[in-house]
């Protein structure tokens, strides 16, 4: 399959500097910060600094050292936030949506971490 990046979306603008953003962490390979609409206490979204549209594009196509250090950027700002599940009250969600049926809004990879609150069932029984 073909994906075609678009350079004009919001994330690719945020890590050009052209839109501020509430870094968490920032790493070589990959930027988190906090989500401008949050749909939880703690909402905060990680992308890679490349150009990937969905996961798939970027298991396919991102180096081996890009997505080692996505998969541990995530695993830092559940760190630094103190979400590791184990107490009562900790954990998260970790959804990374993908095309039209998937409900993606912007076009480069990036995966929502939401905690501080119980977030209900993710999708109901069919």
């Amino acid at each position: 399959m073909a994906y075609s990046y678009d350079d004009q979306n919001i994330f690719a603008r945020i890590l050009r500097g052209e839109i501020p953003n509430r870094t968490v962490l920032e790493t070589e390979h990959s930027l988190a910060f906090e989500d401008i609409a949050p749909q939880a206490p703690v909402h905060v979204l990680v992308i890679p600094k490349g150009k990937y549209v969905t996961y798939d594009h970027f298991a396919q196509a991102a180096t081996e050292a890009e997505i080692v250090d996505f998969t541990r950027a995530v695993r830092a700002v559940c760190e630094k936030l103190g979400l590791e599940p184990g107490a009562e009250g900790t954990g998260y969600r970790l959804i990374s949506n993908s095309g039209g049926h998937g409900m993606q809004e912007v076009p480069h990879l990036h995966v929502h971490i939401l905690a501080g609150r119980p977030l209900g069932r993710m999708v109901m029984p069919v």
